[in-house]
């Protein structure tokens, strides 16, 4: 690839701040990464992806369990409850810096 990438330009467009050094490194490395675009676009590859078989997925809830049955035995397992709930110790403060 012949044509000079204008990277100060392709920067300011992406909206990237790019110091001096970066600069050099990139204008070695962005036409390769082009004449290595064009190469993979030269692949003999339909157009469009075929679209996959779809199937449902999710299974019949057969025998589901009364909500609550095991909720006791649950929660006296736990170290600290309040009522029907599990207490913990508070991880994260409510305080505003």
């Amino acid at each position: 690839m012949a044509d000079k990438v204008d990277v100060v330009a392709l920067a300011k467009l992406a909206r990237l701040e790019v110091s001096g050094e970066e600069l050099a490194k990139l204008e070695k490395e962005i036409p390769a990464i082009l004449e290595f675009v064009a190469e993979i676009q030269k692949a003999n590859a339909p157009k469009e992806a075929a679209t996959p078989v779809l199937h449902n997925v999710m299974r019949a809830d057969e025998n589901p369990i009364e909500p609550g049955t095991h909720t006791e035995s649950l929660v006296s397992a736990a170290p600290s409850r309040e009522g029907d709930r599990i207490s913990v110790k508070q991880v994260i403060s409510r305080k505003h810096a």
